[in-house]
């Protein structure tokens, strides 16, 4: 192949890349693919990226764009073509049909079930090219990938910290550390994410909404607390307020105090989620005062793990305090990371203890994107695959 083929097969799949991340938050549990499609003589003539869950896929947006013209043409797409029956039909048929001579493929495809479109093309008589060493796609498909593999939501942790690193203002000070613009990012995000967790302390301190407000929102999310004793009140504004169910995470107790409170929270609209710890009896012995409030690493684990079996969440955002940032980043559970840094004002805060941007040194992240909303510096990060 010849660096200039090779080279714009590049510069094609981040153009494809761009187009799928248009559905960040609408292809969910799906992956959010893209694929652009040029005709025998390079002139692009169909995009598409993966809609809903049972809406068309990115091939078959691009395919029916392009019409007649795809025929002897060249498709690139970020993810291997599905080759199985699912909500829609294989998408490799359809590329099949179309005639396209050439297909390059970004990713290949890690559920085993979806697998082997690649093979079929090939057997088809189409040119297959694989090209997994390009950055933009890479990191699109981290999260598929990762859920295949693990099982496990994909997890965003979310913060606001002044410029020293505090996760609050100090007394006499405006509660927001974020400016405006900063904040309608984060409710985009709510409204893209299939759960927003947050813990107990936040709960008692802050008393917060979670909620998407004064954005499109593309799903519901769900709003799960870690509150392993039951202590959220009853009369929490996160109760109040109906957008979207609330899931209580608690230890699978079952004294007659626990279930009086878990009485009372679902009778004031609470879902309650006993976690059972996987560890044996002798080490829950051993730590047991250390955790009260905490969820261990393997209860954190669990509960994750019932979200996605039981609930379909594919996407988490933690908003959270530095203790269940902490525990999640200790347990290895943290996949990307979306921080907001206010600018310097002059007042000093108490940094977080620990710091979160300590935390971040325990995975090994890449930034994928850095820049100012307002004056706040945002940088979005993920762990490298």
């Amino acid at each position: 192949m010849s660096n200039q083929i090779h080279d714009h097969d590049r510069m094609m799949l981040e153009r494809a890349a761009r187009r799928a991340l248009r559905g960040h938050g609408e292809a969910e549990p799906n992956p959010s693919v893209g694929c652009v499609i040029a005709d025998a003589s390079g002139r692009v003539v169909g995009e598409g990226r993966t809609r809903h869950p049972g809406g068309p896929h990115a091939e078959i947006e691009a395919i029916r764009a392009a019409a007649a013209a795809a025929r002897g043409g060249t498709a690139w797409v970020t993810l291997e073509p599905c080759n199985h029956h699912g909500k829609t039909p294989p998408c490799v048929d359809a590329i099949i049909a179309a005639g396209i001579a050439r297909v390059v493929v970004g990713s290949p495809e890690s559920n085993e079930f979806a697998s082997g479109g690649m093979d079929r093309l090939r057997e088809a008589g189409i040119e297959v090219v694989l090209r997994p060493d390009v950055d933009s796609v890479r990191r699109l498909h981290a999260s598929f990938h990762g859920r295949v593999s693990t099982g496990l939501p994909w997890v965003v942790a979310k913060w606001a910290e002044t410029h020293d690193g505090a996760l609050s203002t100090p007394p006499g000070v405006s509660p927001w550390i974020s400016g405006p613009r900063s904040i309608r990012l984060v409710h985009r995000e709510r409204g893209r994410s299939d759960a927003i967790l947050t813990g107990i302390g936040t709960i008692l301190a802050d008393d917060p909404r979670l909620d998407a407000r004064q954005v499109r929102r593309r799903r519901t999310p769900l709003r799960v607390i870690v509150d392993p004793d039951l202590d959220t009140p009853p009369t929490a504004l996160i109760l109040k307020t109906k957008e979207g169910p609330v899931l209580i995470a608690c230890r699978d107790d079952d004294d007659d105090e626990h279930r009086a409170r878990s009485e009372r929270l679902t009778a004031a609209g609470a879902t309650i989620l006993p976690i059972e710890d996987p560890r044996t009896t002798d080490t829950l012995a051993s730590d047991s005062r250390n955790l009260r409030g905490r969820f261990s690493a393997g209860r954190l684990k669990s509960l994750l793990h019932r979200l996605a079996e039981d609930h379909d969440v594919a996407t988490v955002l933690t908003e959270c305090g530095a203790g269940l940032l902490q525990s999640l980043f200790e347990a290895n559970l943290i996949d990307a990371a979306l921080v907001f840094t206010a600018p310097e004002t002059g007042v000093e805060a108490t940094p977080a203890a620990p710091c979160p941007r300590d935390l971040l040194q325990l995975v090994s992240f890449e930034t994928i994107w850095s820049g100012l909303r307002g004056d706040d510096r945002v940088v979005w990060s993920q762990r490298r695959t």
